[in-house]
């Protein structure tokens, strides 16, 4: 609203069309009461309804957008852009966040997201981005227990499924596999691997399509439905909502249920195979439930006997904070690159990064310090002329630190 009334338009970003319609319908109550005229882009609408939005947005007519990966188009052109907001940032590649901010030199940006994917996190460290933290959790919430377990749990599982519908309660499970035939919808995160990778067949896992199967099966007083990225849109937003409106019992899904789903009734998470996925991938799939005053848990599943596995799993039973996962994440991770190439397509989000006389995780309050004395001294002495600076001069020259390269 603020920059509506400075003249200027804003675009938020989010990575599925669930949440970009939930955005919408929230965003058009308040602003449009307020004079703003709001629209909604996604890749399922019609070509004549886009058509209208692109001509909307260069003319200025349209000051607030809400949309998908559809505004990454060639055929978005603002009349005036000057606030863009990326939600989920993580789910955003470098290059796909940069695309917007090289549509407006000036304009403000902010990216948000319960655990940032350790490259913000460096880039936050390395005072590059500004950062604000929410560290309360809404009122009436509580804290959502996690527990680790292995197959010898299976039967107890199922008994908590049972126990939580009885209690008015809804479930979700997450697979990372759609079906058998499929390979996997996760890959392993990057850099945390230690162990080769073998055979699904001796893998064993599990895939949403034949999970959910298998529970209707053996629970078939239970409304039980399956959600994976490869059905329809409409058929997704049609299974989401009846879930959200409590006409389901248990969700055996994939992770396109990670973002945008907000459903409070929603007391139990299962991650079967949780080896397979990051850190902050698991403490999204976790923000799934605990979503309104019912008391909610996680559940973890994992018979992966890996020590690095065993100890990410460990971090997300211990941990609630976003942040601090993410910090961790960053640990094992590492924070890919800061600096552009030649080829800035090449830039990674995650990955190792050597330093000569420190590690970027071991002490971020003294990172912090060190780059407001930075910010000090670039202040007074912006083109580092003095004689003592001559060394940073030249170095900073060397790995040609500008504008065009730091993304």
């Amino acid at each position: 609203y603020i920059a509506y009334c400075s003249g200027f338009q804003s675009a938020l970003m989010v990575p599925t069309e669930i949440l970009a319609n939930q955005h919408y319908e929230d965003m058009e109550k308040i602003l449009t009461s307020l004079g703003m005229r709001v629209a909604l882009l996604t890749g399922s609408l019609t070509v004549a309804k886009k058509r209208r939005i692109y001509e909307g947005l260069s003319s200025g007519e349209i000051d607030c957008v809400v949309g998908t990966h559809a505004l990454l188009s060639d055929k978005v052109d603002f009349c005036d852009l000057g606030l863009i907001i990326t939600d989920e940032q993580h789910r955003f590649g470098v290059n796909q966040r940069a695309v917007l901010k090289e549509r407006s030199s000036s304009a403000h940006l902010l990216v948000m997201s319960a655990t940032p994917i350790p490259r913000s996190l460096a880039l936050a460290i390395y005072g590059d981005l500004d950062i604000s933290r929410i560290t309360e959790m809404p009122k009436g919430r509580q804290r959502v227990e996690t527990y680790v377990v292995d197959e010898s749990y299976r039967v107890r599982l199922e008994s908590f499924i049972r126990s939580q519908v009885a209690e008015g309660g809804q479930c979700y499970v997450v697979c990372p596999a759609i079906d058998s035939e499929e390979d996997t919808d996760e890959v392993y995160p990057t850099g945390i691997n230690d162990f080769n990778l073998q055979r699904r067949s001796d893998m064993n896992l599990k895939n949403a399509v034949e999970y959910a199967e298998n529970l209707s099966r053996s629970m078939p007083n239970l409304r039980i439905r399956c959600l994976h990225g490869r059905m329809k849109a409409q058929q997704k937003d049609e299974i989401m909502n009846a879930f959200s409106h409590g006409e389901i019992d248990v969700l055996v899904s994939t992770t396109v249920i990670e973002v945008g789903v907000n459903v409070p009734n929603a007391s139990l998470m299962i991650v079967e195979n949780a080896e397979r996925f990051g850190l902050s991938q698991l403490h999204q799939l976790r923000g799934r439930v605990g979503r309104g005053t019912r008391k909610s848990y996680c559940v973890l599943v994992s018979d992966l006997d890996s020590p690095k596995s065993k100890a990410r799993l460990e971090v997300m039973r211990t941990t609630y904070d976003g942040y601090e996962i993410a910090e961790k994440d960053m640990v094992l991770r590492g924070p890919g690159d800061f600096f552009s190439s030649n080829s800035s397509d090449n830039l990674r989000q995650s990955g190792g990064f050597e330093f000569k006389f420190a590690t970027s995780c071991d002490d971020s309050n003294l990172f912090s310090q060190a780059f407001a004395q930075a910010r000090i001294l670039i202040d007074s002495d912006p083109t580092l002329s003095a004689p003592e600076l001559r060394g940073l001069h030249d170095e900073l020259a060397r790995l040609e630190i500008n504008s065009s390269n730091i993304s």
